[in-house]
């Protein structure tokens, strides 16, 4: 992809999937959304906890006002013209404690989920699709709208769909619309105890 480069020798999946804002409103069937989520459960977990839970509504569906206004007004705006769009929990409790048989915490649920994400963005990205990861929630709406009991954490939403003409983007938006770069490695990786 142009503009973007690596500077080691990674397999071009990396490079070449980004998080575009425009989606051409084209349906995802569900069978190929099943598969994103499939290599998705596929990701890592702590003692294969897999504490990752999906929720998601396809643009059309009775969910799908629901599921949109639950994202902040900027992600709306853009996210509207996606097939789909995922919220990506995690269980705070996956475990069980042996000696009392309570729910009992892990420290990565979220760790894990993120990586259960990627697994998911990367396999969008081999079937034609692209999957744009989001922050901005009303994380208290949505909790509410979406049913999402205690226990859970939203980490994060995603629009997945096939990547449109930037044109149909609010204007301020247009001129963003291409793949970003990457911190050189230097910047974020070190040998020994964090620099000081």
């Amino acid at each position: 992809m142009s503009g973007r480069h690596s500077d080691y020798p990674i397999e071009p999946i990396f490079i070449e999937r980004w998080s575009p804002r425009s989606f051409d409103r084209s349906a995802v069937p569900q069978r190929d959304l099943e598969t994103m989520l499939e290599a998705a459960n596929w990701a890592p977990s702590a003692f294969n906890s897999q504490p990752w839970r999906f929720l998601y509504a396809h643009r059309g569906d009775p969910h799908w006002e629901m599921f949109l206004s639950c994202l902040v007004p900027f992600n709306q705006s853009w996210a509207k013209e996606a097939a789909v769009l995922i919220y990506v929990l995690s269980d705070t409790l996956p475990f069980t404690d042996r000696a009392t048989g309570e729910p009992s915490p892990s420290l990565t649920h979220s760790y894990d989920a993120g990586a259960a994400w990627g697994y998911l963005a990367l396999q969008a990205w081999r079937m034609g699709y692209y999957a744009h990861g989001m922050s901005g929630i009303e994380l208290d709406k949505a909790r509410i709208e979406l049913n999402v009991p205690e226990r859970y954490v939203i980490n994060a939403a995603a629009a997945i769909g096939r990547v449109g003409n930037p044109s149909s983007l609010p204007e301020k938006l247009q001129a963003r619309e291409s793949p970003s770069g990457r911190n050189g490695l230097a910047e974020v990786a070190f040998h020994g105890p964090f620099p000081g």
